[in-house]
């Protein structure tokens, strides 16, 4: 139940407007901990959810076609952040491992969104200066990312963990 309630939140925070927080969105947070405590057969629920935003934003909010080939390098990622979840942090779920997809995860959109946009588009020149351009453009974005990724990810993991150690010990109080 909680990773479907993180799912939510990551649809609501990439549909509720906030202009001044670039990429501050609970979905790669989100997508670690579903990949992690949900099976595999599961895996089509974000998927498909996180699509049907990128249609709703960009059809009736950003008031753009949509063309779904634009969007095969962020729905590869999608279910590449729940891989990474699953395989990093389904069998044992430590703060090292939990740091190493919250870092992994956005670096992986980073670097292939943003090569996607130098490569497909015509934003930037087709040079080693307008790649590079696109990444320091993308510089704002991916700390944001880092970011919410580190807070969702940090709370849905760790609040388990806390809420167990919280119950031991009143336990052990309680025995004593």
């Amino acid at each position: 139940m909680p990773a479907y309630l993180l799912l939510i939140a990551a649809v609501l925070s990439r549909l509720i407007p906030h202009p001044d927080w670039l990429n501050f969105t609970a979905v790669g947070g989100a997508l670690l901990y579903f990949g992690a405590r949900r099976p595999w057969r599961e895996m089509v629920a974000p998927l498909a959810a996180l699509m049907a935003t990128d249609y709703v934003l960009t059809v009736f909010t950003y008031h753009y076609s949509f063309h779904w080939q634009a969007y095969v390098t962020t729905w590869a990622w999608y279910f590449a952040v729940m891989v990474l979840g699953r395989v990093l942090l389904q069998s044992r779920t430590t703060f090292l491992r939990v740091a190493a997809g919250v870092l992994l995860g956005p670096t992986l959109f980073f670097v292939v969104s943003n090569y996607a946009v130098w490569v497909g588009g015509d934003m930037y020149p087709h040079t080693m200066g307008g790649l590079v351009t696109c990444y320091a453009a993308a510089i704002p974005f991916y700390r944001n990312d880092v970011l919410s990724t580190a807070i969702v990810a940090g709370l849905a993991f760790g609040l388990p963990v806390l809420v167990r150690r919280m119950n031991r010990a009143h336990a052990v109080q309680s025995a004593s």
